[in-house]
């Protein structure tokens, strides 16, 4: 249900799909639909969620590695922007249709944001701690890691631009430079 209903949100939007197109293009009677969901927001929620699980998790297992000092900064953001290249359209359907949510589940949808935010800053902190990096109080790291992500956004959300200029691995060692030079990096 999630993949038909994210096809059918990019193709007409939200507000422009009917429950009766997803139930169709998931392969479900409509009845059978709504023995599952109560309205089309529901499943925008389901979507929304589905999408930061597997982000989340990605990137989690990305994350896990033995890589020590600048080289798993790199890779971190490495990992995480080829995540968000590979799920780019479904990315860019929560972001624009996310806002359709009603509060409640969208408190949850953003703190799922949260967290993905705060993966991010452990990776900052521990090399930190190592000292190959210059990042020196948490208003900094929470920053640091903001920037990260939204450079990561910006890949899908630009794409129309950027992807014309460069390629994944240019852009990423582009914005890995850039970063780098933001936080003193040292070189061990």
């Amino acid at each position: 249900m999630v993949k038909g209903a994210v096809r059918l949100f990019i193709e007409k939007g939200f507000h422009r799909t009917t429950t009766r197109e997803i139930a169709k293009e998931s392969g479900f009677s409509i009845g059978t639909l709504y023995e599952y969901i109560r309205s089309k927001e529901d499943i925008l929620y389901l979507v929304c969620d589905a999408i930061y699980e597997e982000v989340r998790d990605r990137l989690a297992y990305h994350l896990n590695t033995n890589n020590e000092g600048i080289d798993r900064l790199k890779k971190a953001v490495a990992a995480y922007f080829q995540v968000i290249h590979d799920m780019q359209d479904e990315v860019l359907v929560m972001y624009q249709e996310a806002k359709s949510l009603p509060k409640e589940a969208l408190s949850y949808v953003l703190q799922k944001e949260v967290e993905m935010t705060e993966m991010i800053e452990k990776v900052i902190r521990d090399c930190a701690k190592e000292g190959v990096i210059n990042v020196d109080d948490d208003a900094r790291v929470k920053l640091v890691a903001h920037n990260i992500l939204v450079q990561g956004h910006m890949w899908t959300f630009r794409r129309w631009q950027i992807q014309k200029h460069f390629s994944l691995e240019e852009y990423t060692a582009l914005q890995v430079e850039q970063l780098l030079q933001g936080v003193d990096h040292r070189p061990i």
